[in-house]
């Protein structure tokens, strides 16, 4: 009999981490939006150099809360204080579960009074959705999930289109289409502007270093809009990214997107995992990479692990406060990027040549990962320091870069080994071939990547020794 739940896929399974390494998902893909619209190269050169068109109608849930509990609702599953935070405002919600682990990650949008969109993925639309529904609160939810990854030819309607301008030129090109200059925007704020007579809604924040606007409206008016800036573009160096593009710019703003969702244990979280029905992120996900433990809390991490400590404050009672209360703010390991040495990644990509089950895990460009969440040892001397989460290239920086968590006494500069592939031959998951491990050698550097802080370790790829 098929489980009903996440609880009973878990009993039926015995193993979560056997479960979710072996899931037959496939591949997490952009959804809509093609792969390329010139080559993901020149694509990810132009955030730097000129100006892009972001297309991110499709690969996100929203979930629209509203109602006189709305801000009781969301402080109560955010570890974000809601001091100060009014309409037009905007915030990088994180939410953790009863324990204190990661769930995830995403925009809190403040339209209104009682009136909050929320965006991003799967996993937190879920909690929050479970939370509206089982917590008493006088709230309604209305959710609008990602688009399907394959559409059998259906039509894809979405509530709103959601569009981002971002580059050196993105300011340029915005006050073209306003018609006027545009007043400057404080960070995760919001304003209105106006493309082709329609007034827009926008935020602004930042995704490649440089000032830019996402903005959203009517789904139905999305062709109007795109049109009206493709034109209003061509003297901007306007480019489209497509989804090959969009989904390594991450690599060098440093958003770790993907970690597992912390809710597969914990008596205070069985309620939401029978709640959780077969077809959600968090049951059909997959779990990927070299590093392999038996306890599925070992793939947990902390909001501070990942760059988010910061943003938690105990100035309101939310789910998992008691919990990282008690850590005190220290956190064991810190979030950097990891630059994969040049050689190391010319011997996998050439190996591809080996035959079928004789060369090593094939990298795929402009993104590497191959499940849901990938987890990736990361070693020094033979002792596991850490694991890489979300991999790919950055042609802007001519790098292979990985993100991901490392022991608190690692240095920038450090020469580490990455073990790249997964053991005996590979998991079941369909997007693994058979293949052979082996290791890359990767040198731990900031987040946010930048060329500067490489260069001034490159006279050597030194392995460090504890």
């Amino acid at each position: 009999m098929a489980a009903k739940n996440l609880e009973e896929a878990l009993k039926a399974a015995g193993d979560p981490v056997e479960m979710l390494r072996n899931s037959q998902i496939g591949a997490y893909i952009y959804p809509v939006v093609p792969p390329e619209y010139t080559n993901w190269r020149d694509e990810q050169r132009a955030w730097r150099e000129t100006v892009v068109l972001c297309d991110q109608s499709h690969h996100m849930a929203e979930m629209m809360v509203e109602g006189p509990d709305a801000v009781k609702l969301l402080s109560k599953l955010s570890v974000n204080s809601f001091a100060g935070f009014v309409p037009d405002k905007a915030k990088q919600m994180v939410a953790v579960s009863h324990d204190g682990y990661v769930i995830g990650d995403g925009i809190l949008f403040y339209l209104a009074e009682n009136q909050f969109n929320f965006v991003g993925r799967e996993p937190i639309v879920n909690w929050i959705q479970f939370n509206a529904e089982t917590g008493g609160y006088d709230v309604k939810v209305s959710r609008d999930d990602r688009s399907p990854g394959n559409p059998n030819g259906k039509a894809v309607n979405r509530r709103h289109y959601r569009y981002q301008l971002q580059g050196p030129n993105a300011w340029a090109l915005l006050e073209k289409l306003n018609g006027a200059p545009i007043p400057q925007i404080k960070f995760f704020n919001m304003g209105t502007f106006k493309i082709g007579g329609k007034t827009i809604r926008g935020l602004r924040h930042g995704m490649a270093g440089a000032p830019g606007l996402e903005f959203w409206g009517p789904y139905e008016e999305r062709d109007e809009v795109r049109n009206a800036i493709l034109e209003a573009g061509k003297e901007f160096g306007l480019a489209q990214l497509g989804s090959r593009s969009y989904s390594s710019i991450t690599l060098e703003s440093g958003w770790i997107p993907s970690p597992l969702p912390a809710v597969y244990t914990g008596d205070k979280m069985r309620p939401y995992r029978e709640w959780l029905g077969p077809a959600r992120y968090e049951v059909a996900g997959s779990l990927g990479g070299s590093f392999v433990s038996g306890n599925i809390e070992d793939y947990y991490v902390r909001p501070e692990e990942i760059g988010y400590g910061h943003f938690v404050k105990f100035d309101h009672d939310f789910i998992g406060r008691e919990a990282l209360e008690a850590l005190g703010g220290k956190a064991q390991r810190k979030k950097v990027t990891f630059a994969w040495n040049n050689e190391d990644v010319a011997k996998v990509l050439g190996s591809v040549t080996a035959g079928p089950g004789k060369g090593f895990k094939y990298i795929e460009t402009p993104l590497s990962n191959y499940a849901s969440s990938m987890y990736d040892r990361i070693e020094m001397d033979g002792k596991v320091v850490g694991f890489s989460m979300f991999g790919g290239t950055s042609y802007n920086e001519g790098a292979m870069l990985s993100l991901g968590v490392v022991d608190s006494n690692i240095e920038i500069g450090d020469v580490l080994t990455l073990v790249w592939g997964e053991e005996n031959g590979g998991t079941r998951k369909t997007t693994v071939e058979r293949h052979v491990q082996t290791t890359i050698r990767v040198k731990v550097a900031p987040v946010p990547y930048a060329r500067e802080a490489r260069e001034e370790y490159a006279g050597s790829w030194r392995v460090r020794h504890g």
